[in-house]
C-alpha cells in the first residue's frame, strides 16, 4: 500500500523523496551555547536535512528525590550510578537557548524542531513556530503529551522503541484521534549505545504495513550501515544523535557520530535511495551500450561459398555483434551463401 507523504517545514518526506536526515544534538553542547553553535555549523556543513533539540528541565523529567528508584544502578549502562536528575540537569538544553539555536539552523536553511517531554515543553515549543514534534521512544506511552502535540496540526514523528503493537497503535490513534494524520514512526532500539544484533530493521516495513504511516530508524549503532540497510528497507527518516567530537564526553557522545561521519550518512543514504529504483529487467538507457560485449556466434575459420558450416569453424566469443549463442545449432550445418572471412559476426543472410 503506497503510503502518502508527509510535509516538514519546507520537506517532502516519502519514498520519492531522498531519505529525511535529522541531527539530534541532544545533550552533546555540554552546556556551552557556543559549542551548541558549533554543532549547528557543523551538522549544516555535513548535509543534515534537520536539526532536533530536546525539550525539558530536570524538573519536567523527575523528581529530585533522593531514592534507588531515581538511580540508575545497571553496571552496563552508560550512566551507572548518576541520579537521574542529576543527569538530566546535565543534558538539558536551557529554553533561553532555543531561540538563538532556532536562529543559527535558520541562517543554514535546516529545518529545526524539537522532542518536548511535557505539556509546558509543547506550549513554549509553539511560541518558537515549530514545524514538527519528535515523540521520544520513552514517552510512547505518554497519551496526553501526544494528544496535546497532536492539537497543534504539526506533523509527528514517534520514535517505538520499547512499544509493542498494541502500545503503538494506541499512539497512533491518539494522535490520529487528535488532528494529526502525518505521522513518521521510527523503529529504535532503547538502547545507548544499540548493537546490530538489537536493531531488527524488518520491523520497519512491517510497521509502514500496519499503521500506514511513513517510516524511518532512530539509530543509535555505531557507523551508518544500519541506516543505509534502513534506506534499502523503506526507511524515509533517519536520525542520529550527532557531536563534534566523541572524545570531547557528553552524556550522548559514546554513540553519536562526528562531523566525517554524519557527511558520510547522508551521502550513503541518498545512494542507497537512488539504487533502490523500480522493478526492472532487461537493458534500459546506458546498459544498451553494453549489450555489445555480450557473446554472440563469429567465423572462427574461413568458409568457401557453397561449403557447410562446421563446429570448428565458429566459435562463441566476445562482443555480441554476432548471432546469439543459443542459435548455434541452427548455425551447424548451414551452406555458405558467399566467402567467410575469420572474424566476421554471423548473420542469416550469410547462410542458405
Amino acid at each position: 500500500m503506497k503510503v502518502t507523504p508527509i510535509q516538514i517545514g519546507d520537506r517532502e518526506i516519502g519514498p520519492d523523496q531522498p531519505p529525511f536526515i535529522i541531527a539530534e544534538m541532544s545533550g552533546n553542547h555540554n552546556q556551552s551555547l557556543e559549542r551548541a553553535f558549533e554543532i549547528v555549523d557543523a551538522a549544516a556543513s555535513a548535509g543534515a536535512h534537520a536539526l532536533k533539540l530536546q525539550t525539558y528541565t530536570a524538573d519536567t523529567m523527575t523528581l529530585n528525590v533522593d531514592r534507588d528508584e531515581f538511580k540508575i544502578l545497571d553496571p552496563s549502562s552508560l550512566w551507572y550510578g548518576r541520579h537521574l536528575y542529576q543527569l538530566y540537569e546535565d543534558a538539558h538544553t536551557p529554553w533561553d537557548w532555543h531561540e538563538p539555536i532556532f536562529k543559527r539552523a535558520h541562517e543554514h536553511g535546516m529545518i529545526v524542531f524539537s522532542s518536548p517531554f511535557d505539556e509546558s515543553a509543547i506550549e513554549f515549543l509553539e511560541s518558537l513556530n515549530v514545524p514538527a514534534y519528535k515523540i521520544a521512544s520513552f514517552e510512547l506511552t505518554d497519551l496526553r503529551l501526544i494528544a496535546t502535540a497532536a492539537r497543534t496540526g504539526k506533523p509527528l514523528v514517534i520514535s517505538t522503541g520499547m512499544a509493542n503493537l498494541a502500545e503503538i497503535q494506541q499512539a497512533v490513534d491518539c494522535a490520529r484521534q487528535h488532528g494529526c494524520h502525518q505521522i513518521a514512526l521510527l523503529k529504535c532500539t532503547s538502547t545507548y549505545p544499540a548493537t546490530p544484533e538489537s536493531t531488527n530493521l524488518r520491523t520497519i516495513p512491517h510497521l509502514r504495513e500496519c499503521f500506514h504511516t511513513q517510516v524511518g530508524l532512530s539509530d543509535h549503532t555505531a557507523g551508518v550501515g544500519a541506516s543505509v540497510a534502513a534506506v534499502a528497507l523503506g526507511a524515509t527518516v533517519i536520525e542520529k544523535h550527532f557531536t563534534l567530537c566523541r572524545a570531547d564526553g557528553g552524556v550522548d557522545s559514546a554513540f553519536s557520530l562526528e562531523p566525517d561521519e554524519l557527511k558520510s550518512l547522508v551521502i550513503e543514504t541518498e545512494r542507497a535511495w537512488q539504487a533502490m529504483g523500480q522493478i526492472h529487467y532487461g537493458a534500459e538507457g546506458i546498459q544498451q551500450k553494453s549489450l555489445a560485449f555480450r557473446r554472440s556466434i563469429f567465423i572462427a575459420q574461413d568458409i568457401a561459398t557453397g561449403e557447410v558450416v562446421r563446429p570448428d569453424q565458429i566459435r562463441i566469443v566476445r562482443p555480441g555483434h554476432g548471432l546469439a549463442p543459443s542459435l548455434w545449432d541452427r548455425v551447424c550445418g548451414r551452406t555458405a551463401r558467399r566467402d567467410l572471412k575469420c572474424g566476421e559476426p554471423t548473420d542469416w543472410d550469410m547462410f542458405v
